[in-house]
């Protein structure tokens, strides 16, 4: 006889506000504990040394966890300028020093080289895979990376403020697989001073924003309890770079089942991809052809 699941078939988004020090795996580990929840995941991996917001997906909502982890993010950092890292960021030991200092003219200059479509190569110490390893093991043993440069669309990058000579705030909207200590370490060695991340901070990503973001100690007072189940957020969240097609209740059964379902009409194209409703809730994503969605992913 099969065993059931462990836990609650519980779904939604819980949109975390992660602190310095703890990993993104832990948190999720921790929501799914605190939500007595059977599946979780998060879109989109946070350093530990890494602030912000940390979108956790549980049950049914694991299934748009692909469409918030492609979608823009922004990113509020400070600069160090003047040395590199072996992480490229405060955490890792200084390699190289400068003396150099840029003036701001000189940054906002260099700035405009990482916006649009760029090739970044990922830091040493990430979780980029080498030959089946994670490149942040090899790292860790001393072995050195030829990592190949990775396309990344960079829609905003712009200087906020400069506290001293020796800093610089940036802030970065970009999409996915972008990372913020490549761009630290690439922007100081464009501009002859070296540099590395102090902190780094995800202010929203899709639609889900830190500031609405629940505290970790939060999460511990309500573990369990119906309060925390108050700050759950509907999985329809995760579709909303998607349109949205209403479906009759005959589509819905469909949809359901795997099969194409009608859909009302819509400006969406032939081929396009989309989530039909049913009542308000999601039914499914699928391809749009002809009055029909062909599902893709069905929820229960």
């Amino acid at each position: 006889m099969a065993r059931g699941k462990k836990g609650r078939a519980v779904s939604g988004w819980l949109v975390v506000d992660k602190p310095a020090g703890i990993t993104s795996t832990a948190v999720v580990n921790k929501v799914k504990w605190a939500m007595d929840a059977q599946k979780a995941g998060h879109a989109g991996t946070l350093d530990p040394a890494a602030t912000g917001v940390l979108a956790i997906a549980l049950g049914e909502a694991t299934k748009t966890v692909p469409y918030v982890t492609d979608a823009l993010k922004c990113y509020r950092f400070m600069v160090n300028l003047g040395a590199a890292t072996t992480t490229d960021d405060a955490e890792g030991s200084v390699i190289a020093e400068s003396a150099l200092r840029p003036l701001d003219a000189e940054i906002e200059a260099a700035l405009a080289a990482f916006r649009g479509d760029i090739q970044q190569v990922p830091p040493q110490f990430s979780a980029v895979k080498v030959d089946g390893e994670r490149a942040y093991d090899l790292a860790r043993e001393g072995e050195a990376m030829d990592l190949a440069a990775r396309p990344l669309w960079v829609e905003q990058l712009v200087l906020i403020s400069r506290p001293s000579a020796d800093q610089v705030e940036l802030e970065m909207v970009c999409g996915k697989g972008g990372y913020v200590r490549a761009i630290a370490r690439d922007l100081g060695a464009a501009l002859g001073c070296l540099g590395h991340v102090a902190w780094l901070r995800r202010e929203w990503s899709g639609p889900f924003t830190a500031a609405e973001g629940i505290s970790v100690a939060q999460i511990d007072a309500l573990a369990k309890t119906a309060e925390l189940d108050a700050f759950l957020k509907p999985l329809e969240l995760g579709l909303a770079d998607l349109p949205e097609l209403p479906c009759t209740p005959e589509g819905a059964a469909r949809l359901k089942n795997g099969n194409p379902g009608m859909v009302l009409a819509s400006s969406v194209g032939y081929g396009d991809e989309a989530w039909a409703s049913y009542q308000g809730r999601a039914v499914a994503v699928g391809i749009y052809k002809s009055g029909e969605l062909h599902p893709s992913r069905v929820f229960n």
